[in-house]
């Protein structure tokens, strides 16, 4: 059986050293036997080789200055001590300071190859979950997120500073505008971005099998608990729980979550005893969230404990910019989904579409757009009629754009504001400067068609 490593042993004594080279090539490795710790030295600083194995008592150079040099130049690469019995303590010393094992001489071979198989295939896992970790972060951190329009660089520096704090955070935005990716980029950018990030949509589930979900339960708490659950709040212990669509969650519910941030405590359904959790709270909703609570069917002291931040991701038709980043993305995405689709690029022509288009769907409707088209599309260019008909239907609706309608003064604010906000890149205090308003005066023309 072929080893899959380089091993280089280093002894005073070459004949050992060598009989110990052969030993490990008879199994398989290969291996260089060197009788001069300080002919190893640059031996070691080459890396060529993928572990160490060396004498811990030798003149000159001695197997601790070994280790010490061999973990500088390559810190993954296992080293394993050989030392006679006498120096045990030395060589406990060694595995404190990074050495992977002692051997105590004499030992047979066999024993070296297992204890060397073991700290490569080690090795690997670790650098497995390393590669995975950093594809993870690429994924969903802020660099994954297509946006260079204004209104989006001015929501992702929020994201940064936001990021490593432990306040809760409230993500507002219609739906398909990319809540749920932005949770998980600022996840991604946080302290906590290696431990668990968990989502839940509360419009989802009914309230009791969400209570379930949430904060778990014990065996025979229900009827059908028929194995205990540790519930999202454990699951995402240490790092970050998601709740979509907070909104929708039902006022009983809402209490027992107040509860769990406050006390950062849970029980379980059916358990006699509270367990701490450590969760960051982030939640998202396209409603309004102080519009329900003056309702009443939302608590507003759960609303205060969620506002630690607020960041609202602008609809896409205020950040027309990044249509064309979006779908050339999803372009991409169909391409690699479909190998053998023909599809190149957009015409001129349907490119015209997209930017015109209202996108009342945002992102995701974007995104289905294109996969659509790619489908449906038989030449190399994604043309107009390739598109849905509601994308080449809808004209591009502007402030002029009234037809032989009269519309309420309410309705012409409406759509003024919405015209303003659009033009400059879905800047809020900017189009509140431009038009003259405050702020609740923008908020309240947006939302008359609402009221």
């Amino acid at each position: 059986m072929v080893r899959d490593g380089h091993v280089l042993v280093v002894d005073d004594d070459l004949a050992f050293a060598e009989t110990v080279a052969d030993g490990l090539v008879s199994l398989g490795w290969r291996a260089t036997a060197s009788g001069s710790s300080e002919a190893a030295l640059p031996l070691i600083a080459e890396r060529e080789y993928d572990a160490l194995v060396t004498d811990l008592r030798m003149p000159q150079v001695d197997g601790i200055e070994l280790l010490t040099h061999a973990k500088q130049v390559a810190p993954e690469r296992p080293v394993i001590i050989m030392t006679a019995f006498s120096a045990i303590d030395s060589a406990v010393e060694c595995v404190r300071r990074g050495a992977y094992h002692y051997l105590t001489k004499p030992f047979k071979v066999a024993e070296l190859d297992l204890f060397l198989q073991r700290a490569l295939d080690e090795r690997a896992l670790r650098k497995q979950a390393r590669e995975l970790k950093r594809a993870l972060h690429e994924r969903y951190a802020l660099g994954a997120m297509i946006g260079q329009s204004i209104a989006m660089r001015e929501t992702f520096e929020l994201v940064l500073r936001v990021a490593d704090s432990t306040l809760p955070v409230v993500i507002l935005g219609e739906t398909g505008a990319g809540k749920s990716q932005l949770a998980r980029a600022l996840h991604a950018e946080s302290e906590r971005g290696q431990a668990p990030f968990v989502s839940v949509n509360c419009a989802a589930l009914p309230e009791p099998l969400l209570e379930s979900e949430l904060f778990g339960h014990v065996r025979g708490a229900f009827t059908g608990a028929n194995v205990a659950r540790a519930g999202l709040f454990v699951e995402a212990h240490g790092g970050t729980l998601f709740l979509d669509e907070i909104g929708d969650m039902h006022p009983v519910l809402q209490a027992k979550l107040l509860h769990a941030i406050e006390n950062r405590k849970i029980r379980p359904l059916g358990a006699s005893r509270e367990r701490d959790v450590d969760v960051r709270i982030v939640t998202a909703t396209h409603r309004d969230l102080r519009k329900l609570v003056a309702a009443g069917t939302f608590r507003g002291d759960l609303l205060y404990r969620l506002e630690g931040v607020t960041i609202e991701v602008p609809p896409l038709r205020q950040r027309r910019d990044d249509i064309p980043l979006l779908a050339e993305h999803f372009l991409r995405e169909a391409k690699l989904r479909h190998p053998k689709g023909s599809v190149e690029r957009f015409s001129a022509a349907a490119s015209r579409v997209l930017l015109e288009y209202h996108w009342p769907g945002n992102v995701r409707e974007l995104e289905h757009a294109i996969g659509r088209a790619f489908l449906l599309c038989r030449g190399r260019e994604i043309e107009p009629s390739d598109l849905p008909s509601s994308v080449i239907a809808e004209p591009n609706q502007s402030i002029r754009d009234f037809g032989e309608t009269v519309i309420p003064v309410r309705e012409l604010q409406r759509r003024y504001a919405a015209w303003a906000l659009e033009r400059l890149g879905g800047r809020k205090m900017i189009t509140c400067e431009r038009l003259g308003i405050d702020a609740k005066t923008l908020a309240k023309w947006l939302s008359a068609s609402e009221e």
